[in-house]
């Protein structure tokens, strides 16, 4: 089957895994954090176990192994309790393309503009954070205990989905930005192409975020799926939708100035706020957004190991 370049694919879902996120009590005892690498996670109150999950899939097959839903539905039975909100009313699929970052949807319409709601928890060993509580093999993985569930959470513009026997199967991403490659840099083996999705995310984020207002490492809008996309970091219902205006109202304003944008970083190939074009267009965008971003909360740490987090406060 051809790969379609903007379609974020479904490969199966699974209603075991769905009941267990029916809403319940929410009992949220968590909060909102980035490591030093810029990776984003939840601290629980208690520690959880991460099961042993299966290695290997057949890129074949769209329903994954038996031990594997097995091992998703122990850890969700034990996650949920405390993080109720966070799953409410999503719908789980699987990803045969990545088996270890587990997805969690929802499609939400605004103003004649759908997006998706896309969550990812990431399975994979972090040394730092977690302790082994069994062995894995050549076959499974290892089994460890955290308080910390590493996932991302992004809202993302898209044109349809698509449906398959009834059954939605994917999401075509409204793509509005142009080609991000604009060349390499080295030689030989050393050769690495040069991206600025990066850069564009720095320029998208600063551009609305004011003046002094502390942040990083959590950059508000993403250049991801060659689109502007929205970080959530108040991951419940509400929060969602709240999110979503903040979203929707920065592609109002940005839509029609992307391509200058785009052009004065391929120019450039870095950001950086002296940027004359930047600088002009930071003076067009709204007052209201100060206003926006006024609950924003940045606390740096050192944790156990003594390594750098930050915890995000964005009610």
């Amino acid at each position: 089957m051809e790969k379609i370049p903007n379609k974020i694919t479904i490969s199966s879902t699974n209603k075991r895994i769905d009941d267990i996120l029916k809403p319940g009590n929410p009992d949220n005892k968590y909060t909102y954090h980035f490591n030093q690498n810029e990776e984003s996670f939840i601290k629980l109150t208690e520690e959880f176990i991460i099961p042993h999950f299966p290695i290997h899939h057949d890129s074949d097959l769209d329903i994954p192994k038996k031990d594997y839903l097995n091992s998703l539905e122990k850890l969700m039975k034990q996650i949920v309790p405390f993080t109720a909100s966070i799953f409410s009313n999503l719908t789980y699929y699987f990803d045969k393309s990545e088996i270890f970052h587990p997805c969690f949807y929802r499609i939400y319409k605004y103003k004649e503009q759908r997006y998706l709601y896309l969550l990812r928890i990431d399975l994979t060993y972090k040394p730092s954070d977690c302790i082994i509580n069994e062995s894995g093999s050549n076959d499974v993985t290892d089994s460890y205990r955290t308080k910390k569930l590493y996932l991302e959470s992004d809202l993302i513009p898209i044109v349809e989905y698509t449906v398959k026997n009834g059954e939605i199967d994917g999401f075509i991403v409204e793509q509005n930005i142009s080609e991000t490659w604009i060349g390499e840099t080295g030689r030989g083996y050393l050769l690495e192409g040069i991206w600025i999705d990066q850069e564009l995310t720095k320029y998208l984020s600063k551009l609305f975020l004011p003046e002094n207002k502390k942040s990083y490492p959590y950059y508000p809008f993403t250049c991801k799926y060659r689109t502007i996309c929205h970080t959530v970091t108040d991951l419940s219902p509400e929060g969602r939708k709240k999110h979503l205006i903040y979203l929707h109202s920065a592609r109002a304003f940005v839509l029609p100035l992307i391509d200058e944008i785009q052009n004065t970083l391929k120019e450039s190939s870095t950001f950086n706020r002296e940027i004359p074009s930047f600088m002009e267009m930071k003076k067009r965008v709204p007052s209201y957004w100060k206003n926006v971003w006024e609950p924003l909360k940045v606390e740096s740490y050192l944790n156990e190991q003594d390594m750098k987090e930050f915890l995000i406060d964005f009610q």
